[in-house]
């Protein structure tokens, strides 16, 4: 959540922020959360007098006239704070509707159609035939289902087969490989949460509350993202600054509903309910959150780099960016069935917005408490991943395996069934 001390300081720059966020409608959001907190904090001077003279009657002898004025004064105590109560819980309600500060840096614009190419590596592949997307790939050799998904499951579901299955699981032992030896600690997290921490991680936004799965009976919600129970590990602790960085590697299946890409992607698995993701995340000190995210995103360029597939880095533009990141970038890797780049990894700094929600601080060798910085990055959604290995690996009667994961397989190429 946003820092709401200086929102009050400087409501100008959070109006500003929303206006670049293309966020008008949440313009009255700033107004409406300063005079709240204005009445709240008269309240709470009134509840403190009232306070204050209650303590004081043990000093007076206790006549009638005391005893009255005591028993009405401690119902008037009640009253305000249960108005203060109130208060406090629209105010929490409202301060979910305001996202993340952005960078300076983060280019303006409108949608994703304005994000901008910071770069563009390796070479599209060739093709003597025409390319087949990954649908028709998944059907010739027996690797995908998505009828008999649809007929168990519904839509936007699919079934994973055959060597694709080893493949995944290649791709997975893969990437662990590569970043468990830059310290990460490896993590299977739990993929039920709280909404009191779902909320606290900034993905109970008005966007995002629809895209969730919601176990009414649990009062659980299933995660989007590995990133959105490795974040509160530590929440409601205090850690030392020695302690950092710590960088988390998780490894879960996510849920999306995928509610507002409604016609959208219909086609193949590449935007689905269910899938299997590899995410990195890390706590740092503020003043290394720069060099944590331009890391992060080196070791997601290497990944794609060691699979070898071309790929174009994204700035992810102020209007497209995510509700809780301060700076984003994306990677999108080219699908020749598709003849387009699409998105395969994303890269977030968010700051101390995060920490603040599921309340995560740091103490400082000074004694100082205050809020580390938290970043999340894609080290492999496996679905999309998949998707670029047989559209750029297809060969006219059988697909290639990518030379780094041959180690992990008892095959090199795949044929048709």
């Amino acid at each position: 959540m946003i820092d709401l001390k200086d929102l009050f300081r400087n409501p100008e720059k959070y109006r500003q922020n929303l206006i670049w966020r293309n966020r008008l409608e949440l313009l009255p959001v700033v107004d409406e959360l300063i005079n709240l907190k204005r009445e709240m904090n008269s309240l709470i001077k009134k509840k403190d007098e009232i306070r204050y003279s209650i303590n004081k009657f043990s000093e007076h002898k206790p006549d009638e006239q005391k005893i009255k004025e005591l028993r009405n004064n401690k119902k008037v105590l009640r009253d305000i704070e249960e108005n203060i109560r109130k208060l406090q819980q629209s105010i929490e309600e409202k301060i979910d509707l305001l996202p993340n500060l952005i960078s300076e840096e983060v280019p303006r614009g409108k949608s994703e159609e304005e994000n901008v190419v910071i770069r563009e590596i390796g070479e599209r592949p060739f093709f003597n035939f025409r390319p087949k997307d990954h649908v028709e790939l998944g059907q010739i050799y027996d690797l995908i289902d998505i009828e008999r998904a649809a007929k168990v499951s519904g839509s936007r579901f699919y079934y994973l087969k055959n060597e694709a299955v080893l493949l995944e699981l290649a791709l997975v032992r893969f990437v662990f490989d590569i970043l468990l030896k830059e310290k990460f600690v490896p993590v299977l997290p739990p993929v039920f949460i709280k909404e009191r921490y779902y909320r606290g991680m900034g993905r109970l936004s008005l966007s995002d509350r629809e895209e969730r799965y919601f176990l009414e009976k649990d009062n659980l919600y299933l995660v989007g993202s590995a990133e959105h129970t490795l974040g509160p590990y530590f929440a409601d602790e205090i850690l030392k600054e020695t302690n950092l960085p710590i960088r988390f590697l998780g490894f879960s299946t996510c849920f999306r509903r995928e509610a507002g890409s409604y016609g959208k992607d219909v086609r193949g698995i590449l935007r689905v309910h269910q899938f299997d993701k590899v995410e990195m995340f890390s706590f740092v000190l503020p003043e290394n959150s720069e060099a944590e995210h331009q890391f992060l995103l080196s070791l997601e360029e290497r990944i794609v780099q060691a699979l070898d597939l071309p790929y174009r880095v994204v700035f992810v533009c102020s209007g497209d960016i995510g509700f809780t990141d301060y700076k984003q970038y994306d990677i999108e890797v080219w699908l020749p069935g598709q003849e387009r780049y699409r998105e395969t990894h994303s890269c977030s700094n968010t700051t101390d917005f995060q920490a603040r929600g599921i309340n995560l601080r740091i103490r400082r060798k000074n004694g100082k408490i205050e809020y580390p910085h938290l970043l999340n990055a894609t080290a492999l959604a496996i679905g999309r991943i998949l998707i670029a290995i047989l559209e750029n690996y297809q060969r006219e009667n059988y697909i290639e395996i990518p030379p780094v994961l041959k180690a992990y397989l008892p095959f090199d190429k795949i044929l048709p069934k």
